[in-house]
């Protein structure tokens, strides 16, 4: 059939209409793409007439717990509704060192908001999700045609190259360094400032590392927050910039953090229960190398290790080891620690004043903790000790956890100016 002659034969009117129907006809359909930095996700169904993907976290169970999702989302229509249900993974998950047969329970994959961006650099959150069971549904309007969607706001490799490069550039001193290849052979990065003091000057060690657990991405906004802080250059910052000197590791766990695994109770053990006389991760073992050398020299001053906790703790929180394993100097530090702490991580996420304890009812590999191997390799006046930011609250956003990285940075420099030594 001459398809031309025809449509020339046909009135405008008829036209018109087929001119109408032929681009919903055409209309593209929604795609969800996983592969980038840190992407993740098991697509379950995607339904474009209804405009609603549903997917389940991604991973592989022994490379960590799977409850981190991340993924971008192609060919949706601005200004239409688009529903995003996430249902819990059912594969077995790790814990305690070991395989169990059940999956994780369904709360870890669940925030209560979910995290989106259009340009998978600025985060926003969503409304407050629905959830049914073992899922939850999150409604978006979308105000572009791609969006990214995550668990809660990504931060990568790429981000952490970002953030010390500029740092690097802002502080005097400042540097950056590679604390180590990873087992993928990717580098794990740091900053590293007043390093070029006289050997007979050399001043306090400060050491913050986040994301031991690669789900945790809330832990290096607070790493994050720490080093705008020293950009910002405060009174307090100007003091411990002069006074200390300052190793920061946005990201631990660069392997997992790329591949968009969840690293916690990772096969045969996680970073954070890695830390004995052979470690698995060579930048376990660079760390330990690194925070020898200051012992040594009598000047382990202070190690943070930046976590996100449960879905159920609405307030930050300290994780300190067992008092008994400290000198009288280290615990009357830690307590003058826990004090300031308390005055200036104040809010929105306000730290809780009392500390939990690990220990034996903690976990088997307690002692492998990197917070518990500090303390047991440190000075007598070492302070190490965990902070967990909560990461299911309406103040968990990429400010929130830099505000609270802030506060960290002002708590630190008051800790040092009246610690005993």
């Amino acid at each position: 059939m001459d398809w031309h002659r025809l449509a020339c034969s046909l009135c405008p009117t008829v036209i018109w209409i087929l001119g109408m129907v032929g681009p919903l006809h055409a209309q593209s359909e929604l795609k969800i793409i996983t592969d980038f930095e840190g992407g993740s996700a098991s697509i379950i169904e995607i339904n474009s007439a209804n405009n609603k993907v549903h997917i389940a976290p991604g991973g592989d169970s022994s490379h960590g717990w799977i409850c981190w999702w991340y993924f971008r989302i192609d060919n949706a229509v601005v200004g239409k509704p688009l529903t995003i249900e996430v249902s819990a993974s059912q594969e077995p998950t790790r814990n305690q060192g070991k395989l169990t047969r059940q999956p994780l329970a369904a709360g870890w994959c669940m925030p209560q908001q979910a995290s989106i961006s259009y340009d998978a650099t600025t985060w926003q959150r969503t409304a407050m999700g629905a959830r049914e069971g073992n899922s939850i549904r999150y409604e978006v309007t979308p105000e572009k045609s791609t969006l990214w969607i995550a668990w809660g706001p990504p931060f990568t490799p790429r981000d952490t190259t970002d953030l010390l490069a500029r740092a690097a550039s802002k502080i005097p001193g400042a540097e950056e360094f590679k604390l180590a290849r990873s087992r993928a052979d990717r580098a794990v990065q740091g900053l590293r400032i007043g390093s070029k003091t006289a050997e007979e000057q050399k001043p306090p060690g400060v050491w913050i590392q986040a994301r031991q657990h690669a789900w945790e991405s809330g832990s290096s906004w607070v790493a994050r927050g720490f080093v705008e802080w020293l950009i910002a250059n405060s009174e307090a910052a100007s003091w411990l910039k002069k006074n200390a000197e300052i190793v920061i590791v946005p990201i631990m766990d660069v392997d997992n953090v790329t591949t968009g695994n969840g690293g916690k109770e990772e096969d045969p053990r996680d970073h954070n229960r890695d830390w004995d006389d052979q470690p698995v991760f060579p930048e376990v073992t660079a760390a330990q190398q690194f925070l020898s050398k200051w012992s040594q020299e009598k000047r382990l001053d202070f190690f943070i290790d930046l976590h996100n906790p449960a879905p159920n703790d609405p307030q930050p929180f300290f994780f300190t080891g067992p008092p008994e394993f400290l000198s009288d100097q280290g615990r009357e530090n830690r307590t003058l620690f826990l004090d300031i702490a308390t005055q200036h991580i104040h809010g929105p996420l306000a730290v809780a004043p009392n500390p939990r304890l690990t220990g034996p009812s903690y976990h088997p590999l307690w002692r492998k903790i990197s917070g518990q191997w500090v303390t047991d390799h440190g000075n007598d006046h070492t302070l190490a000790i965990c902070l967990e930011t909560s990461w299911n609250t309406p103040h968990s956003t990429t400010a929130g956890y830099q505000t609270v990285g802030q506060q960290l940075g002002e708590t630190i420099a008051a800790y040092l100016q009246r610690r005993k030594k």
